[in-house]
């Protein structure tokens, strides 16, 4: 199959397309220097020859959002309408990559993919127009959310607690903030496991099993790196308020992933422990 990749240079974009390659498909890499997903015309041509398009271009600064939405509105609800669009008319399968943020974050069990949106956030609303944008303009797609996502390719909560760790004496990590940290070459794998089944059109959740606190989290990051888990002590979100309001709850449901006889990602701790060598090898010395 002929794949496009855009967001292409991010971190999930980068594991994507290695995994692509690898696995002997034909990729084409777009970045915002070669594409520009807000360009209508320019969205729909570089469709143009291929079977699936996967949409990892968004607009990720979460707080910026908030003062600056109609930007991330271009990018993350315009941006993916046009690419679908442009999947429509070339006949070719749709990916959009979506986020927990589309939930209002206040449950007590598992978000299912069908349960109420609720966003809180100027990111998590251009984040579910995209959504909508997608369902609206391509007949075949799947919308795929993650959340707390971490990799080897960009900046995320890992390396930047590890790099903490070794710079400070003592951490606080908020505590009230719980949700399922998931690697990005685990949600490149479930992508390509979900278009070659031909899973149904629909919604499905990309992240680990299980779940844990940001401070549950920073500990194992902690002991990974080589430190005592035990400098790492818990706060509250009110202690370290942002612009942009966190989701308390972004637990996700797999149930869809089960109907559609595609085996979900591994629990978050057994995944971290594979993961963290590479995703911290160059943090770590």
């Amino acid at each position: 199959m002929r794949w496009l990749v855009t967001g292409a240079p991010g971190m999930l974009g980068r594991d994507l397309v290695a995994l692509l390659e690898r696995s002997g498909e034909q990729v084409t890499a777009a970045g915002r220097a070669t594409l520009d997903v807000t360009d209508a015309d320019a969205a729909l041509r570089a469709v143009e020859g291929h079977d699936v398009v996967v949409n990892c271009a968004a607009w990720t600064a979460v707080d910026d959002a908030e003062s600056a939405e109609a930007a991330a509105f271009a990018v993350n609800a315009v941006g993916a309408g046009n690419l679908a669009r442009g999947a429509r008319a070339a006949g070719a399968r749709m990916v959009q990559i979506s986020t927990d943020y589309v939930f209002r974050g206040d449950a007590d069990e598992p978000y299912a993919d069908d349960a109420v949106v609720a966003p809180r956030s100027a990111y998590g609303r251009t984040k579910l127009a995209g959504e909508w944008a997608v369902r609206a303009e391509s007949p075949d797609h799947l919308v795929v959310r993650t959340a707390w996502l971490y990799g080897a390719g960009g900046g995320c909560f890992p390396r930047t607690i590890a790099r903490l760790a070794a710079e400070r004496d003592g951490l606080s990590v908020v505590d009230d903030q719980v949700g399922q940290p998931t690697w990005t070459v685990d949600v490149a794998d479930l992508v390509l496991r979900l278009v070659r089944a031909g899973a149904p059109t629909g919604t499905y959740h990309a992240t680990s099993a299980g779940s844990t606190s940001w401070f549950g989290f920073a500990r194992a990051v902690v002991e990974a790196a080589g430190h005592d888990g035990a400098m790492v002590t818990p706060t509250t979100s009110d202690g370290a308020a942002r612009p942009a309001p966190r989701p308390a709850y972004s637990v996700l449901s797999h149930d869809s992933l089960r109907a559609a006889g595609v085996d979900p990602i591994g629990d978050w701790a057994e995944r971290w422990t594979l993961a963290a060598p590479d995703v911290l090898a160059d943090v770590v010395r």
